[in-house]
């Protein structure tokens, strides 16, 4: 049966009959918010590529931590910036590193709020890369060593969630292992399962973090953007080896792999809308070329649409303020 009895367009008359019958919402409670930590005191310094977005030092927190919550929005992802770097990343796992001591103000603010912290070693490396670096190669299971302290030491400060993003082998089994003997088995694992190794993150790094590589790149452990049944095996063993939530970075470049893997696992989906993605918006918005709420809206649909639970974006604050 079709035209002139079937007529699609009746339930698009108006708002009203569209949001009755719309197939997927965007709630603040899919919201999470990255944050940057900084050493110093009375620092917040906004990044100049990521608008709006800022590096706050631990005792500026108070502010924008009650704003988060204020907004509703559940979450922060912490990245933290060190004083001082060297080839065993030793302040990120120091317990008085950066981020060990914002996780600790964060939760004397709102002890509610759930604090995700990346776990990664790239910040802390005076080379940039991920881990420990042996002729010019990143050496898989001697920084899984490293991973292990990073690991205990959030879990040890407080964290609510910890964040793997190096995309080494064996990663997830490590950091379940330590937690579990340690006595943080409700400690969450949300895995960086599905990292591509994309230029939408420079703006990240020469901006947000400092963690610039000093030579090569990051392709022998961040994932092909040719592939997509790799993916799905990536997905698997990080499942096996105890995520809880999987994750697939960069968003809005990548829905086709979203989709699979909301498809094909069924289990919880983060999606992190990275700062390429956004400064790209953010330019167009600049340039009045967009109409920045609706094409927020549109963007965050689409990642709802594609099968994502969790959205960590740069947009969290603007989106929460109205939806």
């Amino acid at each position: 049966m079709g035209f002139p009895v079937q007529r699609l367009r009746r339930l698009r008359r108006n708002e009203t009959i569209r949001s009755m019958v719309r197939e997927n919402s965007l709630s603040v409670n899919n919201l999470i918010y990255p944050l940057f930590v900084v050493h110093g005191k009375g620092i917040r310094r906004e990044i100049g590529a990521l608008p709006g977005n800022y590096h706050f030092s631990v005792d500026m927190l108070g502010e924008e931590i009650r704003e988060v919550s204020k907004l509703g929005i559940p979450a922060v992802l912490l990245f933290g910036i060190p004083d001082s770097k060297d080839p065993l990343a030793s302040e990120a796992y120091a317990s008085d590193g950066i981020v060990q001591r914002a996780i600790q103000e964060i939760k004397n603010i709102n002890p509610e709020i759930v604090v995700i912290t990346d776990v990664c070693l790239c910040e802390y490396t005076e080379h940039g890369h991920c881990g420990i670096i042996e002729n010019g190669y990143l050496v898989n299971d001697k920084s899984l060593e490293l991973i292990e302290k990073v690991t205990l030491s959030h879990a040890l400060a407080g964290s609510d969630m910890v964040a793997p993003a190096a995309m080494l082998d064996g990663q997830i089994k490590t950091m379940r292992t330590v937690l579990d003997k340690n006595g943080f088995s409700e400690t969450a694992i949300m895995a960086y399962s599905v990292k591509y190794a994309s230029k939408l993150y420079d703006i990240f790094f020469k901006h947000g973090t400092g963690g610039v590589l000093a030579f090569g790149d990051k392709k022998t452990h961040q994932m092909d953007y040719a592939n997509s049944d790799e993916a799905m095996r990536e997905i698997a063993f990080d499942l096996e080896e105890g995520a809880d939530i999987v994750m697939v970075k960069p968003a809005l470049f990548y829905l086709d792999i979203v989709y699979r893997v909301a498809n094909e696992f069924k289990v919880p989906l983060a999606v992190y809308n990275v700062s390429g993605e956004y400064a790209i918006i953010k330019q167009a918005v600049k340039d009045g070329q967009v109409d920045e709420k609706e094409i927020q809206k549109e963007i965050m649909t689409a990642f709802r649409r594609a099968g994502a639970d969790l959205i960590i974006t740069y947009h969290a604050k603007e989106i929460a303020r109205y939806i």
